[in-house]
């Protein structure tokens, strides 16, 4: 079993020709070529998963419908000349984005080698080489990724998007209010795509796909609406979310993201409760399971008391499936601080309990409670933040890094053993 120190981990911060269409270097003669995708529609461009992120990869954005392009996306290989080799054409398949002469075009890749990077472009004559990785089938080396929420498009949500691929995480986890459109302005939901487009992208030009779930800000009306009023949201994730705000996305099986809608549309109790036990229950032998939300059970911020966004419902219906499965850790969200609460159970320190981080203030902030306030938390702070999570071996690491890169805070949950989950800091 490898372990890792404090100091190590802040210091440590093909397969085969795919079969195709050949796409040769002229078109016949009396062929009519499509126009390529013009540039403006391509700087809102990213990568998200609608199912196995070992084996698929989805590449979507917003584009302008008043002149016909082809948009099919070619892909291949990325240890493959694409001047010797077959490019795969995947044609997009484009739905209805909530803005007049707009339209969501979207390609999912399938039947992809797991742990392999593939080069795409769109178009026949795409000029832009775009560059991905598939997550491995096993966790047999370090998995990383970045989490985050509460964002919008300002200075301070651009410099955490640098820091965040600086980390050069596998991909990117954001539990709500992403762009802050309030499910009515596009302008400011193509403005948070057109930032992540530009800078989320790691190493050797890998783009860093984007894992979302819904907050109160993308909602016109905060809770309790119907999905049609999340319109800018389900756009562009209903693939992971075709009837209901909540869903979970496996990697194999040594990793499961639970996404949940903290009654924005839809209720936290009912049909989405029994449905996270449920979820719960037939992971219980995956080693590592998140659970995200965006309305924290234990704000750091706001009063827990109240109705809408203060808790209650969570604490009442998910934190004790929480403990009984032996969830290590919850992500959560909506109070714009940093936060970092003992391990829980029964709402007291129990260091066979339930680590619960966030709390959303990737680019938005407010100044927290104190932890000695708090009988529940470990540490707050008032910085812009993100964290970056390594899963090593059989321990899972947690780094919280302010918008300039300094660490903040590091701590450590342990493996899912017996359906105990020792955590300690």
């Amino acid at each position: 079993m490898f372990h890792l120190s404090r100091r190590g981990f802040i210091g440590a911060s093909l397969a085969g020709v795919a079969s195709g269409q050949f796409v040769g270097p002229e078109s016949p003669a009396n062929a009519i070529s499509p126009a390529p995708v013009d540039s403006a529609s391509l700087s809102t461009l990213f990568l998200t998963w609608q199912s196995d992120p070992t084996t698929t990869m989805t590449i979507q954005w917003v584009g302008n419908l008043s002149q016909p392009a082809d948009t099919t996306v070619y892909y291949w290989p990325a240890n493959i000349d694409p001047l010797f080799t077959f490019r795969q054409p995947q044609p997009t398949r484009g739905k209805p984005y909530p803005k007049a002469n707009h339209q969501v075009f979207r390609a999912e890749l399938t039947g992809l080698t797991p742990d392999t990077e593939y080069c795409f472009t769109v178009g026949r004559q795409g000029k832009k080489i775009y560059r991905f990785r598939t997550m491995p089938l096993r966790a047999n080396d370090t998995i990383s990724f970045i989490s985050g929420g509460d964002c919008g498009a300002n200075p301070h949500t651009i410099a955490n998007n640098i820091q965040a691929a600086r980390q050069d995480p596998m991909f990117a986890v954001i539990g709500g209010d992403l762009a802050y459109e309030n499910g009515t302005s596009a302008d400011t939901h193509l403005a948070f795509l057109r930032n992540y487009s530009q800078h989320m992208v790691g190493k050797d030009g890998r783009l860093i796909p984007m894992i979302a779930c819904l907050g109160n800000h993308e909602v016109d009306g905060g809770y309790g609406q119907p999905r049609s009023k999340a319109k800018f949201f389900y756009s562009l994730f209903d693939g992971l979310f075709p009837e209901r705000g909540f869903a979970t996305l496996d990697f194999g099986d040594y990793l499961s993201l639970v996404l949940l809608d903290t009654g924005h549309t839809t209720p936290i109790e009912g049909e989405q409760t029994a449905w996270l036990e449920r979820i719960l229950r037939d992971r219980a032998d995956h080693p590592n399971v998140f659970a995200v939300n965006h309305v924290p059970a234990y704000p750091s911020f706001r009063s827990p008391e109240g109705k809408g966004g203060t808790g209650v419902g969570n604490r009442e219906h998910w934190v004790p499936l929480f403990e009984r499965h032996r969830v290590p850790v919850v992500l959560e969200h909506h109070d714009h601080t940093f936060k970092r609460t003992k391990p829980l159970l029964d709402g007291m320190g129990n260091n066979n309990g339930v680590l619960y981080l966030g709390d959303g203030s990737w680019g938005q902030v407010r100044a927290p409670q104190k932890p000695e306030k708090l009988s529940v938390m470990a540490k707050t702070s008032g910085e812009y933040h993100l964290s970056l999570h390594r899963i090593q071996g059989e321990e899972r690491f947690h780094m919280a890094l302010d918008e300039r890169g300094r660490v903040m805070d590091v701590c450590r949950s342990g493996q899912r053993k017996a359906g105990l989950v020792p955590t300690a800091s």
